[in-house]
């Protein structure tokens, strides 16, 4: 046991010194990628307006969103009516996005009782 614990201490110790030597390196490298994304100057109020500026712009695109989903909603319904007309591989991608969809719903439920299948927290 101590033995592991003597090559976990020396990797972190070396994860450490390359961090410390390649970190700057690359904070600068990505930095300089992605420097039309950084808004001058960088300061608080800067990064305050930008985030209002989201947050009112996201509020602005709902009555977009709403008038898409009601159109993805009128075409489900006429779907549903001419249902007779249907092909199969549009069931058999129906079907598997119900499916999808309520396999994320189990999985978020597994997540949220902490990774357990009972619901048992010991």
């Amino acid at each position: 046991m101590a033995s592991k614990l003597h090559q976990l201490q020396a990797r972190a110790s070396q994860a450490t010194q390359f961090v410390s030597k390649h970190g700057s390196a690359y904070y600068k490298q990505l930095l300089e990628e992605n420097k039309q994304y950084v808004k001058d100057p960088p300061t608080v109020e800067t990064c305050n307006e930008l985030a209002k500026q989201l947050f009112y712009t996201r509020l602005a695109s709902i009555p977009g969103r709403t008038e898409s989903f009601w159109k993805e909603l009128d075409y489900v319904k006429n779907m549903w009516k001419n249902r007779h007309e249907l092909k199969v591989e549009d069931a058999g991608v129906a079907a598997l996005f119900g499916i999808e969809c309520f396999a994320w719903f189990c999985a978020g439920e597994i997540v949220g009782r902490g990774f357990t299948f009972t619901g048992y927290y010991p």
